[in-house]
């Protein structure tokens, strides 16, 4: 597993729940931002055009997105999704 050095992949506890079920931990290099650049640059822009910006009370508070009609991700999905009649 490849990961890069937040704090919540070098915990002790992520370390020892990859190693006991026989996986190898290896990390990006401190720093080293074009190992994964697309993402890096997609939370770039996240940061710095909606959360840098804007005041929430809440996590749930910032979800809701103005091009899904002001609903979260997972309720957009969700109306998307085919219904059927269910077994009796």
């Amino acid at each position: 597993m490849n990961t890069d050095q937040g704090s919540q992949f070098t915990a002790q506890e992520f370390v020892h729940a990859v190693k006991d079920r026989g996986c190898h931990l290896s990390m990006d290099g401190r720093g080293a931002w074009r190992d994964n650049v697309f993402v890096e640059r997609l939370w770039k822009s996240v940061k710095y055009e909606r959360v840098y910006l804007h005041v929430y009370d809440s996590v749930i508070e910032s979800r809701p997105h103005s091009s899904l009609a002001q609903q979260t991700p997972d309720e957009a999905y969700a109306v998307m999704l085919p219904t059927g009649k269910l077994a009796a």
